[in-house]
């Protein structure tokens, strides 16, 4: 059994959710990688070890989830079946909701009400794409000869899925939910420093009837065992969240093996705000679109555009709801800013605002490190705004992936249009203003792919995801999700009596 501090010290974390063996094509077992050290972000305890996964444990899951694929009947269920134990897992997670947030609040220092939330969407995606593979149809395409045509798909083999630490069951969902509704086998790769919630979904998964074998999780480096998923010869396709450079080194495997991969990437998403606009709501949702999650998500709207009429106005009113939001555990309902996942991360952050400001950045709010109270023993960051620095600085230009937001004024829309699109990123992207036409001209002019009007940070499980330029390739979530693990295939049926008219013949 792991290191636990102590149950009592966790309400609500149930020790059987911090055993100590990862799940190996569907058996539970003592894993022989190296030692996890799973530590409470808001004190920096650790709380349970766990011992992770080799590329051996890699080849034998992917072995296994070849052969259950095909012995159980999984990969050639029809539909309905399948669609029938992925709404059961749905209910599992609803039924394990309060465990699973909690679970996650310790692993990752996340608030108690974004992790409750990450889990509801959890077992929403289950039940989506339950519905989807029982209504994805294949086609009847237009003959163009004597034959009757079909297009059909069929499963791809084992998925390898590497999910992020900073929404670990959420984004589970998006990658196992789909790859499983199509009738592949899933080996998942969490991510050392949270790996305890996609364990408990591998049990949920097994008690709701999904085939022993068809899923493995396995936690450890990605520079050994995510290296060996994406390198493994039986590994019909990888999807990958996290950062940039790590994405690139994927891409450059996967095709070298010829194989499809889903790449979700960083962003340094702009958020635009027109002196038309509510300001009070603009400023309401820019607050939250970056200091929610503590600004640990790809989305961020890290970079605040605002009309150069309303830009002192707009960042003062800013400061004053940014100062005003609660720093604290994740565990205190009033907790709006929650520790950063790792002290190293935290004091990244802190790096990157202190070069800012020695280039001439200026602090109008946090950007200093809580040093006194309780506060000192977690991995906290405060809410941070910058001003005095143009879109071309590295602080404007760097994704940050903590709750810092530069403040960058604009003329006009052909402005800041040139200046949102000066990036290498091309993810999401706010825009404020009462003016429809505007939103909508703005909108299509910036290089996202997401675009929110007049709200920010609101996702649906049936509206495709997808990142341009150095933010990834492929789609998530949506109908046509199943699709992107899924073989399609064209089928001809010869409705002539006539052979085929060529060369000499009878």
């Amino acid at each position: 059994m792991p290191l636990v501090t102590s149950t009592s010290t966790h309400p609500g974390i149930d020790s059987r959710d911090l055993d100590d063996r990862i799940y190996v094509g569907g058996h539970w077992e003592v894993g022989a990688g190296d030692l996890i050290e799973s530590v409470n972000p808001a004190t920096g305890q650790v709380f349970a070890t766990l011992h992770g996964a080799t590329p051996a444990d890699v080849d034998t899951a992917v072995r296994a989830g070849l052969r259950a694929a095909d012995d159980s009947g999984w990969a050639g269920a029809l539909p309905h079946e399948r669609a029938a134990v992925l709404h059961r897992i749905g209910d599992g997670i609803d039924a394990a909701r309060e465990r699973i947030a909690r679970l996650q609040t310790l692993d990752t220092g996340k608030t108690l009400a974004e992790t409750t939330a990450l889990a509801a969407s959890a077992a929403n995606t289950f039940r989506y794409m339950a519905a989807a593979a029982e209504t994805s149809d294949g086609a009847l395409t237009t003959p163009r000869g004597p034959w009757l045509t079909m297009s059909t798909h069929r499963p791809m083999g084992v998925i390898g899925a590497i999910t992020p630490w900073n929404s670990p069951i959420a984004s589970d969902a998006q990658k196992l939910a789909p790859a499983l509704a199509a009738g592949n086998a899933v080996v998942s790769k969490p991510p050392v420093w949270a790996p305890w919630v996609t364990l408990l979904l591998a049990r949920i998964c097994e008690e709701a009837g999904l085939p022993r074998g068809v899923l493995s999780v396995l936690p450890g480096p990605g520079r050994t065992v995510g290296e060996a998923l994406v390198r493994h010869p039986d590994v019909a396709k990888v999807t990958f969240t996290g950062g940039t450079s790590t994405g690139r080194h994927l891409g450059r495997i996967a095709a070298d093996k010829l194989m499809p991969i889903t790449l979700e990437l960083g962003g340094k998403s702009p958020t635009i705000v027109f002196a038309d606009a509510d300001l009070e709501r603009a400023a309401q949702g820019v607050l939250y679109g970056i200091f929610s999650s503590t600004g640990q998500s790809c989305i961020a709207g890290s970079r605040v555009f605002v009309q150069r009429s309303v830009f002192e106005a707009f960042t003062s009113d800013l400061v004053r709801r940014a100062d005003r939001l609660r720093m604290g555990p994740g565990t205190d309902p009033d907790t709006d800013v929650a520790p950063m996942i790792s002290a190293a991360h935290r004091d990244s952050v802190a790096d990157t605002v202190a070069r800012a400001v020695a280039d001439g950045a200026e602090v109008r709010c946090g950007g200093t490190i809580p040093v006194d109270g309780a506060l000192a023993n977690g991995w906290y960051y405060p809410p941070t705004v910058l001003t005095g620095v143009a879109n071309t600085d590295r602080i404007s230009q760097e994704e940050i992936f903590g709750p810092v937001a530069v403040i960058i004024p604009f003329d006009g829309e052909a402005d800041v249009v040139a200046q949102a699109n000066d990036t290498v990123y091309g993810l999401a992207c706010g825009v404020w203003t009462e003016d429809y036409r505007r939103a909508l001209r703005v909108g299509d002019a910036i290089d996202a792919g997401t675009v929110w009007v007049n709200t920010y940070k609101q996702f649906s499980i049936s509206t495709p995801f997808t990142g341009l330029r150095d933010s990834g390739l492929g789609t998530e979530k949506g109908r046509a999700a199943i699709r992107q693990y899924s073989d399609q295939k064209s089928i001809y049926l010869d409705r002539s009596d006539e052979p085929i008219a060529w060369g000499r013949h009878p």
